[in-house]
């Protein structure tokens, strides 16, 4: 019988080698969610962003129990799996899926470390004393862990259900997955009929205090007062830092630069909003919505490099393209070439070039917008091609995306010098 003090400092030294694969180790759990919880790792980037620094935080934990001999029934629950607890409560995200995910992390996190501890100790009988030690202990960091955390989503979501808001935001979850509609119009308090203008705004960071859909409220209200609407906005909390909204419309139009402008100046620094296209009837209120939606990620994953307005006219072809900022970067740099540079130099050249591909092509109506000469316009124009490596014709419609993208999403989409 293998003495328990070997096992454990046997696992000791497993745990300080895996310290070191904590990253490698959030992605192979997370991967397991896709797979078996896929209403985890939904189409929300913020939410999938949370979810990875829960795993991450409690895979530290977990690894430095063992590496320092931790009690584990005196561990808090890391700030992020709470935080994540909470998310899903205001989501409506089955308990049980919460809890089914933290054994499932386990089961995996153990699975990675048995080939570790087999390599590094060939004895059969210490390899057992250290797979029962690691089991007792992690079972107990997640009994310990599961309890904060769904006492955490409990109360969440008693809260969240108090609110009438929330009754109304599962009404809206069923209406965008397709649900019956022939209640929604008077449980809902807005009407269906006519056309939609779908808006997702949200504050990053979360202030101190955490309270912000009253002022996301205001930001909605205030836009909607630039818009040809038939009535009030329909508001609807999606967490305690995002909202989504829906503006009736007696036309299709969208806000114009002035009255966004205005909005921001008066808003929070960390406020942002995007919008989809104007829709007509229950289809045009989902589908408005859904394009907001993939803008929402794309700016949540371009951070705080990108514009605090975007709208899925000015970006969803690269959304619909791109999952990840990461590939729409990629897009950006084959296209432009040297001028997707993140300097001024570049920066002077791509907002010529925008505004007289804007313009029609025209260098007395590029020269009027920018305030300077025709002559300047030229010559910029001319080194902006020299860049690109070939005539803008050639690729005009590739080329004005791209610019447009480098405009909105700035130093996000754009190579180091």
């Amino acid at each position: 019988m293998a003495d328990e003090a070997d096992a454990i400092e046997a696992v000791a030294r497993v745990a300080a080698l895996l310290a070191d694969r904590a990253t490698e180790l959030t992605e192979k759990v997370v991967q397991v969610y896709a797979r078996e919880l896929p209403n985890l790792v939904n189409d929300d980037e913020s939410v999938v962003s949370l979810l990875s620094a829960s795993v991450y935080q409690n895979v530290d934990t977990a690894l430095r129990i063992f590496q320092h001999g931790i009690d584990p029934r005196r561990v808090e629950a890391p700030a992020a799996a709470t935080e994540y607890a909470r998310r899903l409560a205001q989501r409506g995200t089955p308990v049980v899926d919460l809890i089914r995910a933290y054994y499932l992390g386990q089961t995996a996190l153990l699975e990675y470390a048995l080939p570790e501890a087999v390599r590094l100790e060939r004895d059969p009988a210490v390899v057992g004393g250290m797979m029962s030690h690691a089991l007792t202990e992690a079972f107990a960091f997640i009994d310990r862990v599961t309890q904060q955390a769904v006492s955490a989503y409990q109360e969440e979501r008693d809260r969240w259900l108090v609110n009438r808001s929330a009754v109304r935001a599962a009404r809206v979850r069923t209406l965008i997955e397709g649900g019956a509609t022939d209640t929604s119009e008077t449980s809902l308090g807005y009407r269906l009929r006519g056309t939609h203008l779908a808006m997702i705004v949200w504050q990053a960071p979360l202030p101190p205090g955490g309270h912000v859909l009253g002022a996301l409220e205001t930001v909605a209200t205030e836009l909607a007062g630039g818009l040809p609407s038939v009535g009030a906005p329909l508001f609807v909390p999606n967490d305690e830092m995002c909202a989504w909204v829906w503006f009736p419309l007696e036309r299709a139009a969208m806000p114009d630069e002035e009255r966004v402008r205005k909005v921001l100046d008066k808003a929070d620094p960390g406020v942002r909003f995007v919008l989809g296209d104007p829709g007509a009837g229950v289809d045009g209120f989902r589908r408005s919505h859904r394009q907001a939606q993939r803008v929402y990620n794309l700016a949540f994953a371009a951070g705080e490099h990108c514009d605090r307005f975007l709208t899925f006219r000015d970006v969803g072809a690269i959304a619909l393209m791109a999952g990840d900022i990461a590939a729409a970067r990629g897009w950006v740099a084959d296209t432009l070439n040297q001028l997707a540079t993140d300097d001024e130099h570049h920066a002077r050249l791509r907002e010529t070039l925008r505004v007289f591909l804007s313009t029609g092509g025209s260098y007395t109506a590029a020269a009027t917008q920018l305030t300077m000469h025709k002559n300047s316009v030229q010559y910029r124009v001319r080194k902006a091609e020299e860049m690109l490596g070939r005539p803008v014709a050639e690729n005009r419609l590739d080329v004005e995306l791209a610019l447009r993208l480098c405009h909105r999403l700035g130093a996000a989409v754009l190579t180091a010098p």
